[in-house]
């Protein structure tokens, strides 16, 4: 890389809005997070009595008829439905009046997966009442840019739309690009994050035959225990992560508030192996530094990282490896946590919902716990937050997301004073 090149544009978050397993909104998830309470849950949204992994991070009394209506929420996959009400949250949230401004609003909301259950219902339909049986909206209720599309024809945000599908980093990668939209011109605000809903049989059974994800099912909110010794795998989640971003003269235009600016991002790929990372981290410690250098902040700077932390046992030690070099000393004293620990991994949405948590730990000064961190593993030796979160002064976070492929994202966050 050359010399850093700072660029005039700011990028300001003025709203937010999330679905998750802790809640049902922003405050209560973030609410039970600094609690260090786990949304880990028995599978309850598909039969998984004979499935190896019996339990995941589910949503809980979402009620999608009340947020889409009776007729739109029988076409409508459950991703597009929570990415949906978040996005409404988040716009509420900001003030934003995008219709108004149509033309020059973007929408970037990713998801790796999209709507998996009305791929397996079709490929049901048509196994047992042939082609006639296939619903017309399956496919779009399943395609991952289908949110998108949906939240620009809600708002009327007719600027740039698409999604972006990089595993479990889509969202770190959708906020960091919708970012850059703003920076070179191509929107004035932007609807970005991430939405996934992945809890059905074939979702659960393809990472289990992959043998990703924990089997820990009689100890639910136990299972997710990143960088424990004890960790056997992942739990998936399920949610929506939506933020507003908007450029900065503008949000102070309107008097918005602000809870944050997005002042870096960086974007990288292992190029090592399709679904294990760098077992050196190598990749994810380049997207820390760049993330940094395009901030123009030194490592020293950091003072909360919400790593990735998946609970695999390939994916914590070479994350540790990866903050170690990005963050050089730096990486010894500077606190860090895994929120999957009580939200689960929400896949393709977990960047959103943890970009979240990020810029709230600057907002509160406060930093969330990684629970069931009971014996740290040896090979993860840094300062993980264990069980209990702490007050922590706040002016600089970063948000790391990786995905299958070799995909690495982060977000660097920082405070606005005034």
């Amino acid at each position: 890389m050359s010399a850093r090149q700072s660029s005039p544009v700011r990028v300001a978050v003025t709203g937010l809005g999330a679905v998750t397993p802790l809640g049902l909104d922003v405050e209560s998830s973030w609410a039970a997070c600094r609690g260090g309470r786990s949304g880990v849950v028995p599978i309850s949204l598909c039969e998984a009595s004979d499935l190896p992994t019996r339990i995941a991070g589910e949503v809980k009394g979402f009620d999608v008829v009340a947020h889409l209506g009776p007729k739109e929420s029988r076409r409508t996959s459950r991703c597009v439905a929570l990415g949906l009400a978040a996005a409404r949250q988040a716009v509420a949230d900001s003030g934003l009046d995008v219709r108004s401004i149509g033309d020059d609003v973007g929408v970037l909301v990713a998801s790796g997966i999209g709507g998996l259950e009305w791929l397996e219902n079709g490929v049901v339909r048509l196994n047992e009442g042939g082609p006639r049986r296939v619903s017309p909206f399956t496919i779009p209720a399943m395609i991952p840019d289908m949110t998108a599309g949906r939240v620009a024809i809600d708002f009327g945000a007719r600027g740039p739309n698409f999604a972006v599908v990089s595993a479990c980093a889509s969202s770190g990668n959708a906020i960091g690009e919708a970012a850059e939209w703003i920076r070179r011109g191509d929107a004035v605000a932007v609807i970005a994050g991430g939405t996934e809903a992945a809890i059905c049989r074939i979702g659960i059974a393809t990472f289990n035959a992959l043998q990703a994800m924990s089997t820990r099912n009689d100890e639910p909110q136990r299972a997710s225990r990143p960088f424990d010794i004890g960790r056997d795998g992942f739990v998936m989640g399920e949610g929506s992560g939506i933020l507003i971003l908007e450029e900065y003269e503008h949000a102070r235009r309107r008097d918005a508030h602000i809870y944050a600016e997005v002042v870096g991002y960086g974007a990288t790929d292992d190029a090592v192996d399709v679904v294990q990372p760098d077992p050196e981290g190598t990749g994810a410690c380049r997207s820390v530094k760049r993330a940094l250098w395009r901030a123009g902040r030194a490592p020293d700077e950091v003072d909360y990282v919400n790593a990735h932390g998946t609970s695999t046992q390939l994916n914590d030690a070479a994350e540790t490896r990866a903050i170690k070099a990005a963050l050089g000393p730096r990486a010894a004293t500077v606190p860090i946590s895994s929120t999957k620990s009580m939200t689960g991994h929400l896949l393709g949405a977990a960047g959103g919902v943890e970009a979240i948590f990020s810029i709230l730990a600057i907002r509160d000064n406060f930093v969330p716990p990684t629970i069931n961190l009971d014996e740290p593993d040896p090979e993860c030796d840094l300062d993980y937050v264990p069980n209990v979160g702490r007050n922590a002064h706040v002016d600089l976070s970063i948000s790391t997301s990786y995905g299958f492929g070799g995909h690495n994202a982060c977000v660097a966050f920082a405070r606005v004073d005034g």
